[in-house]
């Protein structure tokens, strides 16, 4: 496969078995999935732990200011900093994940997340070990970030290269319920905390509560993960000594083989990651300081709309394995671009109905784009390649689109304060998305074995 030709071969020809899959091959192929789902499960309650703790109480505790807006800031370019460590991440488990195996992988990357997150809540804060504190903080936040280079890609790669013929959109979908599923997660531990706690009791020190209950998580998934087999595709390309040996550097073969389709796939992606970030850590701050909502309406406003979008995934993602990713995807995005601006519109009205509602179509909508692309990324790639080249594209698209996006924000609400400017940045970035979606092939009918 090349960025201008794709060797295409129907998903119902060439040779596949006569027969349905046996029920040992149907249980493992879901036992792949809630493997890779709770994974990703898992790192995303971490980071949206994180960015719910960065936008209510990390400000002040670790980046004491006089400007409330200065210190919400520098915990966004916390926040932000994991992102930038992610490619490290591509890199160190691209490589495990195309010449190691998958599984193992992945294996690392929990691992990894789980010692970073229960670490950051037992930090101390800068009142008691003054420049040290941001200091671990960061670095905690960087090791979060390796961890997530490796973890989105590797999980969707478990579960497609697993798949029955004509479901591959449907498994890759389910660790894209993940991030929202973690978000609701975090969600249903933050608010009974911050309830029990109160406002002052959660900055006094309840904030270390969920980062301390994430071990809970990460011992049933390092559980989960340990017991399933490797990627039936990953051992057919690695033991294939010709024509397409597994390379000892696969970033530096993706940069020189497929530099059109990496670039191409992160544009694909880049819309969808803001519409995320901003509503899920960046409105959650925004609109109680800057427009007086109460927090629990947004963290519920931000919940229903999740669920809503995790009710609608995996139908979009079968619906992609009938008619194809990008019709699919291209309605998403058509539709992101024109929902963004009356979606954080919404946030002027105080309303938690009409907040809530206006939620709920961008993430159901930001599901129509999302559901399809973890098939649809993978699928750009040849298997060699595919755990780095997934894995580059969306932690790219992760990284400009969403990493940036609440910092960007805060830096735009200080000049420009009014949320029309979330929906002009938003859509902005939407209309990229649906640009390369235009400009990539079809994947759907692809050859995924080699």
């Amino acid at each position: 496969m090349s960025d201008s030709t794709s060797k295409t071969v129907p998903e119902t020809a060439g040779p596949r078995p006569a027969t349905a899959p046996s029920a040992a091959a149907k249980g493992q192929s879901s036992r792949v999935a809630v493997a890779s789902l709770v994974g990703t499960t898992i790192e995303y309650y971490d980071f949206a732990v994180y960015g719910t703790a960065a936008a209510l109480v990390l400000g002040p505790a670790f980046f004491p200011s006089g400007n409330a807006t200065a210190s919400s800031l520098a915990a966004f370019l916390t926040f932000a900093a994991a992102f930038l460590s992610r490619p490290l991440g591509v890199v160190l488990f691209g490589t495990i994940g195309d010449r190691l195996g998958r599984r193992r992988a992945l294996v690392i990357s929990l691992l990894l997340m789980g010692v970073a997150t229960v670490g950051v809540g037992l930090l101390p804060t800068y009142e008691s070990a003054g420049l040290l504190a941001p200091v671990l903080l960061v670095t905690l936040r960087l090791l979060q970030g390796v961890s997530m280079g490796g973890e989105w890609g590797g999980a969707v790669l478990l579960a497609a290269e697993h798949a029955p013929p004509g479901r591959r959109a449907l498994y890759a979908a389910i660790p894209n319920v993940g991030p929202s599923l973690g978000f609701l997660l975090s969600t249903a531990v933050i608010l009974p905390t911050l309830n029990i706690a109160g406002q002052d009791g959660f900055a006094d020190g309840a904030w270390r509560i969920p980062f301390l209950l994430s071990i809970v998580l990460f011992v049933i998934g390092l559980w989960v993960r340990s017991t399933v087999s490797e990627s039936p595709v990953f051992s057919s390309a690695a033991g294939r000594t010709a024509p397409a040996p597994v390379s000892r550097f696969p970033l530096g073969t993706l940069l020189k083989q497929h530099p059109g389709r990496l670039l191409l796939g992160t544009g694909a992606a880049i819309g969808g990651s803001a519409v995320y970030y901003l509503t899920i850590v960046y409105s959650l701050s925004y609109g109680p300081q800057s427009l007086g909502i109460p927090r629990n309406t947004m963290l519920t406003a931000a919940s229903i709309g999740a669920a809503a979008g995790i009710a609608v995934t995996l139908p979009v993602a079968r619906l992609a394995d009938r008619i194809g990713r990008r019709p699919v995807m291209l309605t998403g995005a058509i539709g992101s671009v024109v929902w963004a601006v009356p979606m954080y519109a919404s946030l002027s009205s105080r309303n938690a109905l009409v907040i809530t509602g206006a939620y709920t179509v961008g993430l159901m909508l930001l599901a129509l784009m999302f559901s399809p692309m973890a098939a649809f990324l993978a699928e750009l790639f040849p298997a060699r390649l595919r755990y780095t080249g997934a894995s580059a594209t969306f932690i790219l698209a992760n990284t400009l689109g969403g990493g940036f996006a609440p910092s960007i924000a805060t830096w735009l609400n200080s000049h420009w304060d009014s949320p029309l400017v979330l929906g002009f940045y938003t859509g902005g970035l939407c209309l990229l998305s649906l640009l390369c979606l235009l400009a990539l092939p079809e994947t759907r009918d692809d050859e995924f074995d080699s």
